[in-house]
């Protein structure tokens, strides 16, 4: 009987390890600031990577808030924006995606320059 709670438990432990899995890495990059793929398409319940590998702090946000201009941003409706925060070179951030629809994004710092992107969750 240990045996196979053992196992279940294993299981389970597996399956929680996988849903966890971004779908997609998003590398936030300085010259130019853009994110790459600055466009991405995946299915409700994925999860997304935002990685800072370049050498200058970085955001990923859908929040009004956050903008300088409300309308680079955006969320379907009954969606939560989502943000970073200020991320440090080497540091990253995921969000797992649960409402479809499009959610467009900017990175507070770079948003004048034109660092935005954009996914749709279908």
């Amino acid at each position: 009987m240990a045996t196979l709670a053992v196992v279940v438990s294993l299981a389970v432990h597996l399956r929680s390890a996988h849903a966890s899995t971004p779908a997609l890495v998003v590398k936030m990059l300085d010259m130019p600031a853009v994110f790459q793929p600055a466009q991405l398409s995946i299915k409700a319940g994925e999860t997304v990577e935002w990685k800072n590998i370049g050498n200058s702090v970085h955001h990923a946000s859908s929040d009004p808030s956050a903008a300088v201009n409300p309308s680079d941003v955006s969320n379907p409706p009954g969606a939560k924006p989502f943000d970073s925060g200020f991320l440090q070179p080497g540091q990253s951030f995921t969000y797992t995606f649960t409402v479809p629809g499009t959610y467009k994004y900017i990175c507070a710092p770079h948003e004048t320059s034109g660092m935005s992107g954009e996914v749709v969750v279908k």
